[in-house]
């Protein structure tokens, strides 16, 4: 999105350290590159307001796949369940929410050094600003980041292909902490095994792309996004140790599951129909299972709201 922002704010970080910042809803976080070559940035994000509430990279996964971009969500995590941002500008598109940040234990592991900069320690210094811990940093959104699946199901990590000037822009949606870093990895493809500065800047943002975002039907609240006051435990334990309650009485939320058998008639058409999907061997042991899968795939296809993950042969049938 081509947009003339008013800058609030802009620091450069340097290989080896971040920094967090305060980015509040209707503004806009840039990490930009400031050289050729490439550069990943690890990114952690938390609801200014309660940290517990924080970016999650597997409902993330779910909704825009493996490499969001540009129009993309930042989800936080369950119970919550809400976008905390939104991708407003990538002018790359590759950037990757599978991989962990990288560790000190993982240089030490892979490849015998036991001193190195790395993503997590980063991470936690710079969130150590706002009296967080080292157990507060959560997965990254690896921005910059180019990787894939191959043909055996592994991870891989490819070239950076970004160059000086390309950047990816985060509209805050909450008040929100953003935390980046420049990326550890010199010893893997991921930064080209070179390390380079980033930008960040904060910019305020417009009313007219605010509205646009939140308008959008992922926004709506709902009452199934369950906030601290509809938690039975409310405040965030103060201990490490880990104790029984011994007046725990467990109160599940949706049972008891009541199970209820339903018949269905079906023509000798039908019956032929389900009779091939059983013996395909992929759709259950009998005409019962064959037909809840027949149906909910049926379902799937044509009702369900967002990604729907249908295997390919499932979808065909």
């Amino acid at each position: 999105m081509n947009v003339d922002r008013q800058l609030l704010y802009e620091t450069v970080i340097q290989p080896g350290t971040g920094k967090a910042l305060e980015v509040l809803r209707g503004q806009v976080l840039r990490i930009e590159q400031t050289e050729d070559g490439g550069q990943c940035a690890d990114f952690n994000c938390f609801n200014l307001r309660d940290y517990k509430e924080h970016f999650h990279t597997a409902r993330t996964r779910h909704v825009h796949g493996l490499r969001p971009t540009t129009g993309a969500f930042l989800w936080s995590a369950p119970p919550r369940d809400r976008p905390i941002a939104v991708v407003v500008t990538d002018t790359v598109g590759n950037n990757d929410i599978l991989y962990g940040r990288c560790s000190a234990w993982l240089y030490d592991y892979q490849y015998g050094l036991p001193v190195h900069a790395n993503c997590h320690d980063m991470l936690a210094e710079a969130e150590r600003e706002y009296g967080l811990t080292s157990d507060d940093v959560h997965d990254s959104f690896n921005f910059f980041m180019n990787t894939g699946i191959d043909q055996d199901g592994r991870p891989f990590i490819g070239p950076n292909v970004s160059g000086k000037g390309d950047h990816v822009e985060l509209l805050a949606l909450i008040d929100t902490l953003m935390v980046a870093n420049v990326c550890g990895a010199d010893v893997m493809a991921t930064n080209n095994f070179q390390y380079k500065p980033l930008r960040l800047a904060v910019y305020a943002g417009t009313d007219e792309e605010l509205r646009e975002h939140e308008r959008r039907p992922e926004m709506r609240p709902t009452e199934t996004q369950r906030t601290p006051e509809q938690f039975r435990v409310k405040e965030v334990k103060a201990t490490r140790e880990l104790t029984r309650d011994p007046s725990y009485v467990s109160e599940f939320i949706n049972v008891p599951i009541e199970l209820e058998e339903v018949s269905v008639a079906l023509t000798d058409e039908d019956a032929a129909l389900l009779d091939g999907l059983v013996q395909t061997g992929s759709f259950g042991k009998d005409r019962a299972e064959a037909l809840r899968w027949a149906f909910h795939h049926w379902w799937i296809k044509n009702y369900m709201q967002g990604p729907k993950h249908l295997a390919r042969e499932s979808a065909e049938a």
